[in-house]
């Protein structure tokens, strides 16, 4: 079999796996995001024929994949990027700007593009939430990115700030 064949093969089956739950993965055990990554490993050795000792970031690189817990990242950036600009179901809900806090006009966070995280009751489930884990994520990036003027843009430069 062709490396372009096995390569397209193992993205399609393997890779597309990993990113559908990705919304579903923030605040997972560290174990578990270790097993996944281990999974991701052994699909990149497969595609470059790498010995199982052999080292594996150049090989992420030169595919041009980021480590799981940064694929969860950008998986829920885009995602927060989709609902502020209305390209994302309703049904993800709101998520409410600092500036538009009432009583935070006057102030200098008024002209951020920073979202507001709503308290939690629960620390080890209310952070795994869309409407806690979004805007924290999103909080985290530059402003710079988070003022992407398209989806392709801001996702380039969200690729490139995670590698």
């Amino acid at each position: 079999m062709p490396s372009s064949t096995l390569q397209t093969l193992v993205v399609s089956l393997v890779l597309n796996k990993l990113d559908f739950g990705n919304s579903l993965l923030v605040g997972l055990p560290a174990y578990l995001i270790r097993r996944l990554q281990a999974v991701q490993n052994a699909s990149a050795r497969l595609i470059h024929r790498l010995r199982r000792f052999d080292h594996i970031s150049d090989a992420l690189v030169s595919l041009h994949w980021l480590r799981v817990p940064e694929r969860i990242e950008y998986e829920i950036a885009v995602l927060v990027y989709k609902v502020l600009h209305g390209l994302a179901p309703r049904y993800l809900g709101p998520l409410t700007c600092v500036a538009d806090l009432p009583g935070r006009r006057a102030l200098r966070s008024a002209g951020t593009n920073r979202l507001h995280i709503p308290p939690v009751r629960l620390s080890t489930v209310g952070t795994r939430a869309f409407s806690v884990a979004g805007p924290s994520i999103w909080n985290s990036l530059h402003e710079d990115i988070t003022f992407a003027e398209t989806l392709s843009t801001f996702c380039h430069w969200l690729k490139t700030h995670l590698f």
